[in-house]
């Protein structure tokens, strides 16, 4: 079985590099995020302490 030269792992891992990189930023970048935006007011409810 021929071996590949040294350059040919070096294009390829470079290659696969590349594209592991774009994916996650892809992935990284694709996702939007939409903060829940709540109607609900905050009620302070005043707690007496029964000491």
């Amino acid at each position: 079985m021929p071996q590949m030269a040294p350059i040919n792992w070096l294009s390829l891992f470079m290659t696969f590099i590349i594209a592991l990189l774009i994916f996650s930023a892809m992935n990284y970048f694709a996702t939007i995020y939409t903060p829940e935006t709540s109607t609900k007011s905050k009620n302070d409810l005043s707690i007496s302490w029964k000491w």
